[in-house]
């Protein structure tokens, strides 16, 4: 006990209540006279918090303004008012139509819509569900089934979107110590995929099995796993690799090798079943098989094929398939129905390569420059700006002829071009018109 006496304590008392006091008004003192943090300018840019103010947007408008300064139309998001095939309708007008990938013509098939409608009446309009706890339907394993017959691997397994499919893909079964090496025109999924999977990217000039051999002898034995991505037919040129050449290669470096066949399922090969059929190659012989349904097989999404181990482990453990609602009925049956009718009907297939030959032999003939389009499906028309590919495009959507511009930056400025894309529908006067028309329209704008 203090030996303080009473005086005292109460004296201590009141001086520590004193300095409490003090320190409390001290203490609101410096609170009162701090800034409110939501008041403070922190000096942001507007770049960092608005959409208007986004890079990517601003050059957007330059180039809308652009356009319209010079009185070129924007040549996008045009409404098609019905089935876009070999013909469409557009603000009421009739058009020939090069700008869609129904190479087939199965999108708007009697029989192809019917196997839809059926579907829904089954099935509903969607799984509602991951396909891994409850979103699988019997049309989903009879089309993989199929598929994986088609590229006579063991099995496959469709997803969502194309698009998604390559990312996820890509994305999972690679790491940090893998290595993707592509064709430098590889599509942008196959991009996405790699710098998702955080492996080192490298690419090789197009085409050129040669030079992929050339750098894999000097890197392959720095990495773990290494993928090399090729598309089985190009859609920005209208061309395609010699597969046996860069199976020789993947066999030789021990490599995965992934090919792309979004463009060439459906369109290659005498019976459509794709670049393995053109080259008459075993589906064995390449490790992944990647396609979309979107194009030849007229609905959406897209699908992986090969051995059994790549299937299941995309099937439980890829985000893009784990995560995502299984694809809709009224989407799987239409595809496996048009790939049954590819299957009875080959001509369909060879109308279109006979259409393509004819199209390119006509456009070389008038002086177009195609680049290195194959005669495919694919023709490409060479402008050498874009100013002049979106003219063009104006100028033949005038004449009644619907093909759009490819432009800076999806290509080289120097390679701006028009993509005309054929289908089984097309006719050889079709085909005769718009040549007459693009070479005419050429001459007054390059």
């Amino acid at each position: 006990m203090s030996g303080k006496s009473l005086p005292d304590r109460l004296k201590d008392k009141l001086i520590q209540k004193a300095i409490e006091r003090k320190i409390k008004r001290h203490e609101e003192e410096v609170e009162n006279n701090r800034k409110n943090p939501l008041q403070e300018s922190l000096d942001i840019p507007p770049a960092f918090y608005r959409f208007d103010q986004h890079p990517g947007y601003k050059q957007m408008q330059i180039i809308h303004k652009g356009g319209e300064q010079l009185g070129i139309a924007n040549p996008f998001f045009r409404v098609h008012e019905g089935i876009a095939g070999a013909a469409t309708t557009i603000a009421g007008k009739s058009f020939i139509n090069f700008a869609s990938y129904n190479y087939l013509g199965l999108s708007g098939d009697k029989r192809i819509s019917d196997a839809a409608k059926k579907a829904v009446d089954s099935y509903g309009t969607s799984v509602s569900a991951s396909r891994l706890v409850s979103g699988e339907r019997p049309i989903h394993r009879e089309l993989e089934a199929a598929l994986a017959e088609t590229y006579q691997v063991q099995d496959a397994v469709v997803l969502v979107s194309g698009h998604a499919t390559n990312v996820t893909t890509i994305g999972h079964l690679f790491g940090n110590k893998d290595l993707i090496i592509h064709d430098e025109l590889i599509h942008n999924s196959v991009l996405m995929g790699a710098q998702l999977s955080g492996a080192r990217r490298l690419f090789f000039p197009h085409n050129d099995y040669k030079a992929l051999d050339r750098i894999l002898s000097e890197q392959r034995q720095n990495y773990e796993r290494v993928l090399v991505s090729i598309e089985g037919l190009y859609s920005m040129d209208g061309d395609f690799p010699d597969l046996p050449e860069f199976i020789a290669v993947k066999q030789k470096h021990r490599v995965f090798l992934m090919v792309d066949e979004a463009h060439s399922f459906g369109v290659m090969g005498e019976h459509g079943r794709g670049i393995r059929e053109h080259f008459n190659v075993d589906g064995k012989d390449v490790d992944i098989w990647m396609g979309t349904l979107s194009k030849a097989l007229a609905g959406c999404g897209g699908f992986i094929a090969g051995e059994s181990a790549l299937v299941e482990h995309i099937k439980f453990l890829a985000p893009g398939f784990l995560y995502s609602v299984g694809s809709p009925p009224q989407v799987i049956a239409p595809c496996l129905e048009a790939l049954k009718i590819i299957r009875q009907e080959p001509e369909r297939v060879q109308r279109l390569q006979a259409l393509s030959q004819y199209f390119l032999k006509k456009a070389k003939a008038a002086g177009v420059d195609t680049g290195h389009s194959q005669g495919i499906a694919i023709i490409a028309a060479i402008t050498g700006s874009s100013q002049s590919a979106a003219r063009l495009s104006l100028a033949l959507y005038e004449h009644g002829i619907n093909v759009q511009p490819i432009m800076y930056p999806v290509v080289p400025e120097k390679s701006a071009r028009l993509r005309f894309f054929l289908s089984s529908e097309h006719t050889e006067d079709q085909i005769d018109t718009t040549v007459q028309i693009l070479a005419q329209e050429l001459k007054k704008i390059i």
